[in-house]
């Protein structure tokens, strides 16, 4: 059951045609190679054994070269053993066998002829079979019938082989093997193409491990088909707008953000990151200040510090607002979380500026430029 037999060649061993194409190879050896791994199986030798047979067949069938060879070798055995058998049916019955001459055949015993009265035949008429439209009937239903057990024991497998290998992907995803992870919710995407839950971790594999926002967009407004909670929804519709922001499509993004928001109005990350966006692309920064202000206030009631960048990012808003007090607080407020922040310590000069204090500002430039804020470096030239 778990080792190849030794009559079997590598067709049969990844269960495939001897003229599948080679996807259908692929294919047979990704599932065969996920279903017999040894680490699924606790190392299992019977398993191992399996899973070298495996490889080792798709090592010559994958290989345009060594299969036409090998297909030459199978019809070239396939003739010999074709030639073997009509020798042995034409062999004569006379001839030794093992050095032991055959018997003669034994005489025909049969009855003495038949008389006159005997040797009278009669035409049997031939009956054609009554087809009536009830055989037909059953017989379509019965064509029918097997038609539909055949494509519920497709779906019925394939919901199987979908749900093991998310599982199987959940698990690599969780221990942070994004490679595995991706590779696994691929498969299950391959057996359940509108599969929500593998559409939304694919999205997200694609987007933050592979750097492939284009495809991560696509994953998630698939998913974004399928029925399921206002939870899940809001959380692609936010997923959707980070891709539609690094695609520089700011309005599309903050439509998504406003939409993920009217679902699920707790997420706090949505609100940074539509705040951030109209802030820095839509240069709407008295909006920003709302969502960043709401943001913060959520973090603030469930306990948990704040995230200084969004603090210092609605203090920008303040600062483009002119409402420089306010501005100055939230400046401050990262440098005591953040005190080697090159760049609060230029914005706390950029601010100085805009009031006035020229001392101030020369200070703070000086001190993020000692910090390594290269962009500092300017603004600290023109205090000289």
């Amino acid at each position: 059951m778990f080792a190849a037999s030794v009559s079997q060649n590598h067709y049969q061993i990844l269960g495939v045609a001897p003229t599948a194409p080679a996807a259908d190879i692929k294919r047979a050896y990704r599932q065969l190679v996920v279903r017999f791994h040894p680490d699924k199986h606790g190392g299992d030798i019977r398993y191992e054994e399996q899973f070298k047979a495996v490889a080792v067949a798709y090592g010559i069938l994958g290989d345009p070269g060594r299969r036409a060879t090998y297909d030459f070798q199978l019809a070239q055995a396939a003739r010999r053993a074709a030639e073997a058998q009509r020798q042995q049916q034409q062999r004569p019955v006379s001839q030794h066998v093992y050095g032991v001459p055959m018997p003669p055949p034994a005489p025909l015993r049969t009855r003495p002829p038949a008389g006159s009265r005997e040797r009278h035949y009669q035409r049997i008429p031939r009956q054609r079979p009554a087809f009536n439209r009830r055989d037909w009937l059953f017989t379509l239903l019965f064509i029918a019938g097997i038609l539909l057990f055949a494509m519920a024991v497709k779906v019925t497998m394939d919901r199987v082989s979908a749900n093991s290998n998310y599982a199987d992907g959940l698990r690599a995803y969780v221990r942070g093997d994004w490679s595995a992870a991706y590779s696994f919710m691929d498969e299950t995407l391959h057996f359940r193409p509108d599969y929500a839950p593998a559409l939304r971790r694919r999205g997200e594999l694609a987007r933050l491990s592979l750097q492939d926002v284009h495809a991560a967009r696509a994953d998630f407004q698939a998913a974004l088909q399928q029925p399921q909670s206002r939870r899940l929804t809001a959380d692609l519709l936010y997923q959707l707008g980070r891709c539609e922001a690094a695609l520089g499509r700011a309005t599309t993004a903050d439509f998504n953000y406003t939409r993920s928001l009217s679902l699920d109005s707790t997420r706090s990350i949505t609100y940074f990151a539509r705040g951030e966006i109209r802030l820095l692309d839509l240069h709407q920064p008295a909006l920003a200040v709302v969502d960043f202000t709401t943001g913060l206030s959520q973090y603030q009631r469930t306990g948990r510090k704040a995230p200084w960048r969004y603090v210092q990012l609605r203090g920008v808003a303040f600062a483009t607002l002119a409402r420089y007090p306010e501005a100055w607080a939230d400046y401050f407020r990262v440098l005591q979380a953040n005190p080697t922040d090159g760049r609060t310590h230029f914005l706390l000069g950029k601010l100085a500026a805009h009031t006035g204090d020229s001392t101030a500002a020369c200070e703070f430039y000086r001190r993020a430029l000692n910090l390594g804020y290269e962009y500092a470096r300017t603004a600290q030239a023109a205090c000289h």
